[in-house]
């Protein structure tokens, strides 16, 4: 520079402040960053280092158990004169003998229910069959009050009224089951000796089976009656007894030789040791 001159001064441009704070926020941002994921990273070690001591701990005391179990199961072997293998082998035995009674236990158990369950199918059959026969005696029942309603009363040989009439074996079970008076089923062959029903003796003499027709003898306190051309269905009365009680007898079936019907007495008429009446 030559006398004279004046020195040239240079001015700084003033820079800009906003680039400054940016920089300053990033950089704050980024140490607060790091410091965080440090701190958060020695609390994940702190607790992996805790759980790590705890496992440890745990493992120590497994140990501990296992090796107090082999020392009593060694104590227990010595206590009842054995070695350790000779009481693994047992107790494994003593598990193989409780495993097959459980076993047995359960297939009884099983066998237990199946017998219920076929006594239970049994009770079940019994009903049905006690339904069935109280089903059967409701119709029985029903089929002999129809059959008594249809019988009717007619006037006998000697013009009384009679009781119901039966001309069929069916008919009479239904005046058995009724239970008025007494029946005596007979069958009368042509030229046999006199035969005894209930309390009096009866001796056929005569058929006529082309027009139904029979003759035949009573015997009733020590008299014979004859009852001359009587007809099939038809009611015939004599009198018997100190009380002079009203019997009756009904032929169904008039044949070459035989006839076959019933004997009818009141229900409180003599009944002969050697009878069996059927009422």
């Amino acid at each position: 520079m030559s006398e004279g001159e004046q020195p040239v001064v240079y001015q700084a441009e003033p820079q800009n402040n906003s680039g400054k704070w940016i920089l300053l926020v990033l950089a704050i941002a980024y140490v607060a960053a790091s410091g965080y994921f440090i701190y958060d990273h020695h609390r994940k070690l702190e607790n992996i280092t805790q759980d790590e001591a705890t496992s440890q701990k745990q493992i120590g005391d497994l140990t501990k158990r296992v090796q107090a179990a082999e020392a009593d199961s060694e104590t227990l072997a010595h206590q009842l004169g054995m070695t350790k293998k000779e009481l693994a082998t047992r107790t494994a035995e003593l598990q193989r003998q409780q495993q097959l009674a459980s076993a047995r236990f359960a297939a009884q158990a099983a066998q237990q229910k199946e017998d219920v369950n076929a006594v239970a199918g049994e009770v079940g059959a019994v009903k049905t069959d006690v339904g069935g026969v109280k089903s059967d005696v409701a119709a029985t029942k029903a089929s002999l009050e129809s059959t008594i309603a249809r019988l009717q009363n007619t006037i006998g040989d000697l013009g009384v009224q009679t009781g119901l009439i039966a001309n069929t074996r069916g008919d009479l079970e239904a005046l058995k089951h009724k239970g008025d008076r007494q029946y005596y089923e007979f069958t009368l062959m042509k030229g046999a000796k006199p035969q005894a029903i209930s309390t009096v003796a009866l001796q056929l003499k005569k058929t006529d089976a082309k027009h139904g027709k029979y003759t035949l003898n009573v015997t009733a306190d020590d008299k014979t009656i004859e009852k001359k051309d009587r007809t099939q269905s038809e009611p015939v009365q004599f009198y018997s007894g100190r009380d002079h009680m009203l019997y009756e007898l009904v032929v169904w079936t008039v044949e070459k030789k035989k006839i076959t019907g019933y004997l009818s007495t009141p229900k409180n008429a003599p009944v002969p040791i050697t009878a069996s009446p059927k009422s």
